[in-house]
């Protein structure tokens, strides 16, 4: 019985893993051997927290391999991997003719459990090939990828992808195009950042937005400003105090990527992106929930008449709506305030995964080693 190891980085990759575990063995017994059947496990080690290059993991998936004996393995990590500009949705060893490496950011936002799934069959259909004698021809994993929709009609249309045969480090890879593949890896990176984990994170911001929108509902001063504001106003605010929240939390807490800590332009570009996009749907989350939950609480606890006699006019669902708003912008501004109590460590492990915050506290400890140093 062929054993498979699935060697995950902690955090996203880990459960995404976890999750294949009882859909491959059914699945390579029919797609890839018809022998006796397959064995797979995980484990969770950050071969990628410290790395910069799919080789370098590669490497560290062979060691891993060997110690637990498997026939095969493939790395699963969240490091966004690219060559010549174009992502990278897979690897396997030319060095280590038994290891693979699928990245999860290049697989995109959607159904990553699938398209992992996809991308895990088709490697380790190129790992038995590249160790037995049957010699399937590059045409022939060509169309065993397309049975498994790694071509499909919309892949092709949104973000293609192609089989190479790079050379000695690295036997063959998978990556998309250059500039549809780059859609599909930020909105990858994005979903690995899992961004509706950033407001929990932050329990000071949480606490200053609740408080604060608390004592909005309680004030009649607010009550009537939401009532006089239009919804061109009212939409103006919102987007304000979540672009405020956003940026302090950028700013204050250094989660922005300088140059001096990349030298490529267009990977400091992706993590930037990234970074916005994860932050503001994080934010726009909290402005969300923050608002039905002040909806519920005026509508439960604000007499229809006191509304009138604050507001000086009949009281509809538009009334709560605009009082809601009112409660939620005050307490999302707050909430911007209220991070800034939050270490960066905690920011970090809100807004990222496992590896990404690694990366940047290992960034931060160096940026602090370089300045006691000028400092002597």
């Amino acid at each position: 019985m062929p054993r498979l190891g699935l060697i995950s980085d902690p955090d996203f990759p880990d459960h995404v893993a976890r999750s294949l575990v009882h859909q491959l063995p059914d699945r390579l017994e029919r797609h890839v051997d018809d022998g006796s059947g397959w064995d797979v496990e995980v484990v969770c080690d950050p071969v990628a927290a410290g790395r910069s290059s799919g080789k370098d993991i590669l490497d560290a998936v062979e060691h891993q391999r060997a110690a637990h004996e498997w026939d095969y393995a493939v790395g699963v990590t969240d490091l966004p991997l690219r060559s010549e500009g174009r992502p990278v949705l897979a690897d396997t060893g030319g060095e280590h003719e038994r290891v693979g490496l699928v990245s999860l950011p290049a697989l995109g936002g959607l159904q990553p459990r699938r398209r992992a799934r996809q991308m895990v069959l088709q490697t380790v259909e190129e790992l038995v090939e590249a160790v037995s004698s049957r010699g399937d021809s590059a045409a022939e994993l060509e169309e065993s990828g397309r049975r498994r929709g790694l071509h499909s009609g919309l892949t092709e249309l949104f973000a293609p992808i192609r089989r190479e045969e790079p050379g000695e480090a690295v036997s063959v890879r998978y990556r998309a195009t250059k500039w549809r593949g780059r859609v599909r890896l930020l909105s990858g990176m994005v979903r690995s950042n899992t961004p509706w984990r950033l407001v929990l994170g932050m329990s000071g911001a949480l606490a200053a937005s609740l408080a604060t929108s608390v004592f909005g509902l309680t004030s009649s001063t607010v009550w009537q400003i939401a009532a006089m504001l239009g919804p061109v106003r009212r939409g103006v605010v919102l987007l304000g105090v979540i672009a405020l929240m956003v940026t302090w939390l950028i700013g204050t807490h250094h989660l922005w990527e300088r140059p001096r800590h990349s030298h490529d332009r267009e990977q400091r570009m992706l993590y930037n992106l990234s970074t916005a996009a994860t932050v503001t749907i994080g934010v726009g989350l909290l402005y969300v929930v923050l608002f039905l939950v002040n909806l519920a609480l005026a509508t439960l606890l604000i007499d229809p008449q006191l509304l009138v006699s604050k507001m000086g006019g009949p009281v509809t669902l538009a009334s709560y709506l605009a009082l809601s708003w009112g409660a939620t912008s005050m307490g999302v501004a707050a909430g911007a305030l209220g991070s800034g109590l939050e270490d960066d460590a905690t920011v970090r492990r809100a807004a990222y995964g496992y590896r990404e915050a690694r990366r940047r506290e290992n960034q931060q400890r160096a940026e602090q080693r370089e300045r006691y140093g000028e400092n002597g």
